[in-house]
């Protein structure tokens, strides 16, 4: 009976790659040598990381400031911000493994665990010792796990709509297809532009600011060979079990830390940002208005002229 349950399941998955093929909804993978064509830059370089070759950008001189992008994006994230940091700064951002260019890990580990300890890989290959700290939403997870560790590295921290605990509400819905049966198989194949578009505007407050270069960028981003399966993945991972593993954790973080957090945020809501600031004992919440999961992006000057304030002070 489940063999014939299963067995109907695969025809339906069939079919609906049919129709979409059709449709002109089905894409290829892209190989990462098209993309790096289009996508990496002078500053662009890679390093050899657990079997990766990590994409990653060292720009500027100074004092060392290193930037974490969140899920489903690329170090592009905070392309706004580098370009006035890196007039006094030495600004350092990468591809987080599973996204950009970077690609999959091999192992298939996602957890927040091995993104930290990725972490730490990457910034003593490169010797950088003392620095600034900023991530958004995934990227701010692995940011305060990794402060919480070395606290001796991170001169100040800057959470923007950090993930890390858990939500009131469900996840979204692309976490939720990633994670169930035949449709996560459908989505090895079936990543329709419009897609990309919806869930930018989830993320985004105002969505006149989502302009077709930038949900080209995503969509491209997303199709690089190996992505697809990691981002499912990564998506399996029990994210409610990792937040209720961490407020003990997070507690234990001295590091003076700023909270950024969109006012209108539907992926990682302002309640998650309040709760953050009331288990931080040295934090400081402010709220950007009309601004969404991704300020940088969003609210570039608004965004950054807070974070310039908090590490000059």
């Amino acid at each position: 009976m489940k063999k014939n349950k299963k067995g109907k399941y695969i025809l339906y998955a069939v079919l609906i790659i049919l129709i979409l093929l059709i449709k002109g909804a089905v894409y290829a993978d892209i190989p990462v040598e098209e993309l790096k064509q289009k996508y990496a830059n002078e500053f662009s370089k890679f390093i050899e990381v657990d079997g990766m070759q990590v994409h990653y950008r060292d720009e500027g001189k100074g004092t060392p400031i290193v930037l974490i992008h969140g899920t489903a994006s690329s170090l592009h994230t905070w392309n706004d911000w580098t370009k006035e940091l890196e007039k006094n700064y030495r600004v350092i951002r990468m591809d987080l493994p599973a996204f950009g260019l970077t690609g999959a890990n091999n192992s298939g580990d996602y957890s927040i665990q091995y993104y930290t300890q990725f972490l730490h890989k990457l910034l003593s290959k490169m010797n950088v010792d003392k620095f600034y700290l900023a991530g958004n939403s995934l990227g701010g997870n692995i940011a305060w796990n990794y402060t919480a560790e070395s606290p001796e590295k991170v001169k100040k921290l800057v959470l923007v709509d950090a993930s890390g605990l858990p939500t009131n509400k469900e996840q979204p819905a692309i976490f939720k297809m990633a994670k169930t049966p035949v449709i996560s198989s459908l989505f090895l194949y079936v990543t329709p532009r419009f897609f990309i578009k919806k869930n930018m505007k989830e993320v985004y407050a105002d969505d006149t600011k989502i302009t077709e270069e930038l949900i080209t960028r995503y969509h491209e981003m997303a199709l690089r060979s190996g992505n697809r399966q990691a981002f499912i993945d990564r998506a399996k991972t029990d994210f409610n079990l990792e937040g209720k593993a961490n407020p003990g954790k997070l507690k234990t973080i001295k590091t003076e830390t700023l909270l950024i957090w969109g006012s209108e945020d539907n992926w990682i809501p302002l309640d998650n940002g309040q709760r953050m600031q009331s288990v931080l004992t040295n934090s400081k919440l402010v709220v950007i208005e009309n601004s969404g999961h991704v300020p940088m992006e969003e609210n570039p000057k608004e965004s950054l002229a807070l974070f310039l304030s908090f590490i000059n002070k």
